[in-house]
């Protein structure tokens, strides 16, 4: 890709932020409108995760899949049609006629938004050459999740409190448009200079893989959990798991790389992903559920609660991505890990819900956490491959993202169906100790020394791929 002028190539990261924007939004709005949804939609618990995880499970499974196809298609293209799929399914959404049709359209968002992020991701990797001016334009990126985390619960609140529900998918249709017509306009088309082949056969895999697992946990406690079915679902998902990894090895140009996990920095940013997801997606559907079931709030009013996280969520993500860019990924892994646990904590043990102080410190150093984990995890796993496969690189990481909240809601949402819902909270304090924990042990000399063995194993597709094409 020729080298953009400073101007333009903050108007391509402006226009990619606002693809995250209105995925973000859909996500934080969604929460909020929870508890009206049930009350309109007669749905129970398992009804309320089922509207979050059908989205995340198509999602994670769509994403490898959709960075691949526009390495070899052209990003611009495929985050066009990202653009229109997405907008349709939201104006789909607020038509949604009962639980079930909502479901299945929020499936439609979901295979926009697969063409979404991680393509965004790629186009900005592409555009930023410097290591110094990518790591913060990815800081710039995370703190997009700041402000839809400080705007969706109020916009929502307000939507929800003044029109109902349905209103929360309609501000997807005037931002789609504008981010479509921008697209059209200022973002440069780019490519992989060799089509990567398509993995059938590992996509059908990471699909049955994803979903069993998820249903499995989701209605295992009304359907029981040693039923012939829940019991089938894990059965399906282990056998999944054990094909598909030496399946994967054996291809040439596999969905999943494994060669690539054999660095522990690109590991870790995956676990890290994963858990710090999936502590966010169990985090608010835990405090939607209390702020306005348990203490009685509004819509309004349990998003104006929530803002102190968001706030600092705002605040810590570019600050995150400027600590990534001088001084590596570690310092910030560290902070999110010690104030995500600490968050979990003042819920699991300090009864945070019964307090306002305790509450909204909790909110605050939630936020914080959150803020600062993105970056690293973000620059770690886009750096770790050859631009050229900059789409498979933030499919990794974004996947990686997707399949923790889909699991986080799953199991703490499970937790809550059986009445056990001081366990979520210790499951959202376990997440942040992972993300803790898997910060100290990748990011230091002998995860450095890994990186560098992983990196000099001889690609064959290498030369190949190495150079993106770039057409007006």
């Amino acid at each position: 890709m020729p080298e953009l002028s400073r101007r333009r190539r903050l108007l391509v990261l402006a226009i990619c932020c606002t693809s995250l924007l209105m995925v973000s939004l859909d996500n934080t709005i969604l929460n909020v409108a929870l508890p009206s949804m049930q009350r309109e939609l007669d749905a129970s618990v398992s009804g309320l995760q089922w509207t979050i995880d059908a989205y995340t499970l198509v999602l994670a499974s769509l994403l490898m899949l959709a960075g691949s196809t526009a390495d070899r298609l052209g990003r611009r293209r495929v985050f066009q049609a990202g653009l229109v799929l997405f907008t349709a399914g939201s104006v789909l959404c607020s038509l949604a006629p009962g639980l079930g049709w909502l479901i299945v359209f929020r499936m439609v968002q979901a295979v926009g938004g697969s063409m979404l992020n991680p393509v965004a991701m790629s186009i900005i990797t592409n555009t930023f050459t410097d290591p110094r001016e990518r790591a913060r334009a990815i800081g710039v990126w995370g703190g997009v999740v700041g402000i839809s985390m400080a705007a969706g619960p109020i916009i929502g609140g307000a939507l929800v409190e003044t029109t109902g529900w349905r209103a929360i998918f309609w501000i997807n249709l005037p931002v789609g448009l504008a981010a479509l017509a921008m697209t059209a306009r200022y973002v440069p088309e780019s490519r992989a200079a060799t089509a990567r082949r398509a993995d059938p056969v590992g996509q059908l895999l990471v699909i049955a893989l994803l979903g069993s697992l998820t249903y499995g946990i989701i209605e295992g406690a009304a359907a029981g959990w040693g039923s012939p079915l829940i019991l089938g679902c894990f059965a399906v998902a282990a056998a999944s798991l054990a094909v598909l990894v030496p399946y994967e090895r054996r291809r040439a140009e596999p969905l999943i790389e494994p060669r690539l996990f054999r660095s522990a920095p690109f590991s870790g940013a995956t676990v890290t992903a994963v858990s710090a997801f999936a502590a966010l997606g169990g985090f608010l559907f835990l405090n939607t559920l209390h702020l306005q079931n348990e203490r009685g709030l509004s819509a309004l009013g349990a998003g104006l609660y929530m803002l102190p996280m968001a706030v600092m969520c705002l605040v810590f993500a570019p600050l995150s991505g400027r600590l990534v860019g001088t001084r590596g990924p570690r310092l910030p892994l560290l902070l999110a890990g010690v104030a995500m646990t600490a968050s979990g904590l003042l819920f699991a043990a300090f009864d945070a819900g019964s307090s306002d102080a305790l509450l909204l410190t909790a909110y605050v150093l939630f936020g914080i956490g959150f803020g600062l984990v993105n970056a690293p995890i973000t620059n770690t796993a886009v750096s770790g491959l050859p631009r050229a496969r900059a789409g498979v690189a933030a499919a990794v990481a974004s996947t990686s993202r997707q399949v923790g909240s889909s699991l986080g809601v799953a199991v703490i949402g499970a937790a809550v169906a059986a009445g056990l819902q001081e366990t979520g909270w210790w499951i959202v304090s376990g997440c942040g100790a992972a993300v803790l924990l898997v910060g100290t042990i990748t990011t230091g000399r002998w995860a450095a020394r890994t990186a560098e063995r992983a990196a000099a194993r001889p690609d064959p597709h290498a030369e190949r791929n190495r150079i993106p094409v770039t057409t007006p």
